[in-house]
C-alpha cells in the first residue's frame, strides 16, 4: 500500500537532544536510546470513516518523535498498518451499501490527504492488513506451535494463561481489564473460552464476510494479530516505541505484546509503550461509534492546514482535551503574527530559540513549552528587536523541522 508524499525538512545547525518520552509500561518519563536507526511501530486507522481530529492528534503526536529522533541524528524506520479488514468496515460497507474495498481505500485516500496536507512525516512502510493475511496466518501457526492457541468453533485464540507477561504493559486490574476487552471488541462471555480475556486471532469465515485461506481453515484475522505480524515483520522485536492513543492500552496493545513475546521469547515487545491523549468534543470522546466527530477534510476546507496542527500543538500530546472553534481562531492569530514575524528583516536572537525549541521537544515533547518559545521571540521581533538578522530564517527552519509548521 502506498504512504503519502514526505514534506520536505529544514536542515538545522548542530544536533537535537536525546529524546525522553513517558512509557505507559513503566509509568514514568525515560530517555529513549535507539540504535542509529530507531524503530516506530504506530496502529493506523480502520478506514470506514473520514479522519476526524483524534486521529489527527494522535499522528501528529508520533510525527514529533519521529522528527525529534531525526533533528538527534538518528534514521527513523516508522511502520503503520491500515485495518482495512474489521468487523467496524463490513458493518458500514453493509449499512452504506458500498464494496467494503471501495470504502476501504476511498477512506484511506482521504486519510493520506489529510496527513500530507498537516506535514505529518509518512511511514517508511504502510501497510494494509489484507496485503499481508498469509503472514498473519503463519504468526498464528507458530502461536500455535508454542501452545498458546485452542478453538472455539473453528475461531481460533489466544490463552491468556501462555503469557507470563499478560497486563504488563497497561498494569490494569482484571476487572478494568474485562470492562474494557467487553467495550473495545471483546468478548469475554463468549462460550467455550478457557477464560473470558483469551482473544480472538483468527475469525472463522461467515457468511457474507471476506476470507482467506489459512491453515486453520477459511477466515480472517483477529484485529491484534495483524499489528503483532507488521511489526515483527517490518521492525522485529524490541523496536523502540510502540504508540497509537490511550484507548489501545487495553486490549490492542496488551495482547499485541503478549502474542509478540509468546511467538518470539523476546521482552520486550517494544522498548517503550507511549500514547496520546484523547479529544473530546461536547464532554464525550470524539469517536465514530459515537458520531460526534470534527473531521480533518472539512476543516482544512475553511482554514490553513498549519493552523489546524497549531492547535493541536497548543495541547501535550498525552492530555486529554476538548475540542473547541475558538481554539483554532486563536491558532490561526498565532499563525499570522508568526509569519509576520518571521517575515522581517531581523529578530531576537535565532539560536537561542532553536536551542530552547530543541530542550523543549526533547522533555517529553512539550510542544505547548516550545510553542511559548516562539511565542516570545515573535513579540519582540514584532515589538522592534531585529538584532539578529538571520533570525527569521533559522526560526523558520525550527518551527518546520521541529514543530513541522511551514511559515
Amino acid at each position: 500500500m502506498r504512504s503519502w508524499p514526505a514534506p520536505e525538512i529544514s536542515s538545522l545547525p548542530g544536533a537535537g537532544l536525546p529524546l525522553r518520552l513517558y512509557d505507559t509500561a513503566a509509568g514514568e518519563v525515560g530517555e529513549t536510546s535507539p540504535d542509529p536507526t530507531a524503530r516506530m511501530y504506530v496502529c493506523g486507522i480502520t478506514p470506514y470513516d473520514a479522519t476526524h481530529i483524534g486521529h489527527a492528534n494522535t499522528y501528529l503526536a508520533f510525527d514529533l518523535v519521529n522528527r525529534a529522533w531525526r533533528d538527534a541524528g538518528h534514521r527513523v524506520h516508522y511502520t503503520q498498518n491500515a485495518t482495512d479488514v474489521d468487523d467496524p468496515l463490513l458493518e458500514r460497507a453493509e449499512l452504506t451499501g458500498v464494496d467494503w474495498r471501495v470504502l476501504a481505500e476511498d477512506q484511506i485516500e482521504l486519510f493520506r490527504t489529510d496527513m500530507a496536507a498537516l506535514r505529518v512525516l509518512p511511514p517508511d512502510d504502510y501497510i494494509g492488513v489484507t496485503e499481508v493475511v498469509a503472514q498473519v496466518a503463519a504468526l498464528i501457526g507458530r502461536l500455535k506451535d508454542k501452545g498458546a492457541t485452542y478453538e472455539v468453533d473453528g475461531d481460533v485464540y489466544f490463552a491468556v494463561a501462555a503469557s507470563p507477561k499478560f497486563g504488563a504493559v497497561s498494569g490494569y486490574s482484571e476487572a478494568t481489564m474485562l470492562a474494557l476487552f467487553a467495550e473495545r471488541g471483546g468478548d469475554p462471555g463468549r462460550p467455550g473460552k478457557r477464560h473470558p480475556l483469551d482473544w480472538l486471532l483468527w475469525r472463522a469465515e461467515r457468511p457474507g464476510e471476506p476470507s482467506w485461506p489459512s491453515p486453520f481453515g477459511p477466515g480472517r484475522p483477529g484485529w491484534h494479530v495483524e499489528c503483532t505480524s507488521i511489526a515483527l515483520s517490518c521492525l522485529g522485536a524490541g523496536f523502540d516505541v510502540s504508540g497509537g492513543g490511550t484507548d489501545l492500552i487495553f486490549p490492542h496493545h496488551e495482547m499485541g505484546a503478549s502474542e509478540g513475546h509468546v511467538a518470539t521469547g523476546e521482552w520486550p515487545f517494544a522498548k517503550a509503550y507511549v500514547h496520546a491523549g484523547m479529544v473530546a468534543l461536547d464532554g464525550e470522546k470524539m469517536s465514530k461509534s459515537r458520531g460526534n466527530l470534527v473531521f480533518v477534510s472539512r476543516l482544512r476546507a475553511a482554514h490553513d492546514p498549519m493552523a489546524i496542527r497549531l492547535t493541536l500543538l497548543a495541547h501535550h500530546y498525552r492530555a486529554g482535551w476538548e475540542w473547541t472553534g475558538d481554539q483554532l481562531t486563536a491558532a490561526t492569530g498565532r499563525l499570522d503574527r508568526w509569519r509576520a514575524a518571521a517575515a522581517l528583516p531581523g529578530g531576537p536572537d535565532g539560536a537561542a530559540v532553536l536551542a530552547l525549541v530543541r530542550e523543549r521537544m526533547a522533555a517529553d515533547l512539550d510542544a505547548p513549552g516550545a510553542l511559548a518559545v516562539v511565542d516570545d521571540w515573535a513579540g519582540r521581533a514584532l515589538a522592534g528587536d531585529h538584532a539578529d538578522p538571520g533570525a527569521p530564517a533559522l526560526v523558520r527552519a525550527t518551527v518546520d523541522a521541529l514543530l513541522g509548521v511551514a511559515l
